[in-house]
């Protein structure tokens, strides 16, 4: 019942937020997103999610309105459209700054992924593949982010209430995206050294270097937006 009142909560603030209406730099907002998230594609478009993550922090209202695109994305009820917008999601956080961080740490974003997996709401027919990837992220940031309470308060509602049976294994290979398709802007490319480790600890088949991997990418993320 916890879950579920707190989505619907959510989802009057994003009906408000939508009846306003986006500004007019967010139409490449979406055309990104759209690009970005494309079903038809048999692999994710890493440049245009790049250039999504560039019009947030250049849209002086990119980081309060690429949240509820993004919503609207992971509650499509196409599987590829809504797991394509959660690897977006998962980029923003880690190249958008502090305040597109800490929209998203918000009840009324968290609610409308909450409503992914509650049976109230689209739990009912969302793929057990969505679902799993939600919890995946909600999980991780409970893990890299312990100081946005509202994160963990969330997902420990979720477990409580049963809709979160147990704590996922974070897939080390689907946190970050291959580092080959990112064009030379990349944040690597100002340290060379740095680029050429992260590389191999990515090619490597043993566990310990891809999550020693993960740690090195999640710490530079945090602390350098692109």
């Amino acid at each position: 019942m916890a879950a579920t009142a707190v989505a619907a909560g959510a989802g009057a603030v994003a009906g408000t937020e939508s009846a306003q209406g986006p500004p007019g730099p967010a139409a490449a907002l979406e055309l990104w997103l759209n690009k970005a998230t494309d079903p038809s594609m048999s692999e994710q478009d890493w440049s245009a999610i790049q250039n999504f993550c560039e019009e947030v922090n250049t849209d002086p209202n990119g980081p309060t309105h690429a949240p509820w695109l993004l919503a609207h994305k992971i509650q499509s009820p196409q599987e590829k459209e809504a797991l394509y917008a959660l690897t977006v999601l998962e980029m923003c956080m880690n190249h958008c700054g502090e305040k597109f961080h800490s929209e998203v740490a918000k009840f009324r974003f968290l609610n409308e992924l909450i409503k992914v997996l509650s049976p109230k709401y689209l739990g009912s027919w969302a793929t057990a593949k969505v679902k799993g990837r939600v919890i995946e992220i909600l999980f991780s940031w409970t893990v890299w982010f312990p100081e946005d309470i509202k994160i963990r308060d969330a997902y420990q509602m979720l477990k409580k209430q049963g809709i979160i049976k147990q704590d996922p294994k974070l897939p080390v290979d689907k946190i970050l995206p291959p580092p080959s398709p990112w064009p030379k802007s990349s944040i690597f490319d100002a340290d060379e050294e740095k680029s050429k480790l992260l590389t191999r600890l990515l090619k490597s088949n043993h566990p310990e270097d891809l999550q020693a991997a993960v740690l090195k990418v999640a710490v530079v993320y945090v602390i350098t937006p692109f």
